[in-house]
C-alpha cells in the first residue's frame, strides 16, 4: 500500500511557498479593495535564503487592468508582507514582489493559434 505523503515529504521551500501563498490569499479575501477582485494567485516562489518571495497571480479582467492591479499589489504590499511575518515565524519577513503570471494567457494564445490552423483550408 502506498503511503500518503505528509508535508514532511516535501522539500522545505515546497512548503514555504504553500504557506506564503495560503497566507497571501486568506489576507486577500479580507482587504476592501476592488481593484483585487477576481485576482487569484498562481503560485510563490520563495527564496532559498528568505530574502524574497515572488508572488505570481492572474485575473479575469483582461489586459488593460494590470497596471491598475500592479498599482493595487503595490500600495498592499506592506499589509500583506505584514501579514506573512505575523502568521510565519521566519527569522525575517521575505520581501514580497507580485508578478503577473503569463503562462495563462500564453497558453490561451497557443490555443486561439491553433484553433485558427484547423479553420483553415488544405
Amino acid at each position: 500500500m502506498k503511503k500518503r505523503p505528509s508535508s514532511r515529504d516535501y522539500p522545505r521551500t515546497a512548503r514555504l511557498n504553500t504557506l506564503v501563498r495560503e497566507i497571501i490569499a486568506d489576507e486577500l479575501e479580507r482587504i476592501d479593495d476592488e481593484r483585487l477582485e477576481f485576482v487569484t494567485l498562481t503560485a510563490v516562489v520563495v527564496d532559498g535564503d528568505l530574502a524574497r518571495a515572488a508572488v505570481y497571480y492572474d485575473h479575469s479582467r483582461g489586459e488593460e487592468a494590470d497596471e491598475e492591479i500592479a498599482q493595487a499589489f503595490t500600495d498592499q504590499r506592506k499589509r500583506l508582507q505584514g501579514a506573512v511575518g505575523r502568521q510565519t515565524q521566519f527569522k525575517r519577513t521575505p520581501e514580497l514582489r507580485f508578478q503577473p503570471d503569463g503562462v495563462l494567457r500564453d497558453a490561451l494564445r497557443i490555443e486561439e493559434v491553433l484553433r485558427g490552423l484547423s479553420d483553415e483550408p488544405p
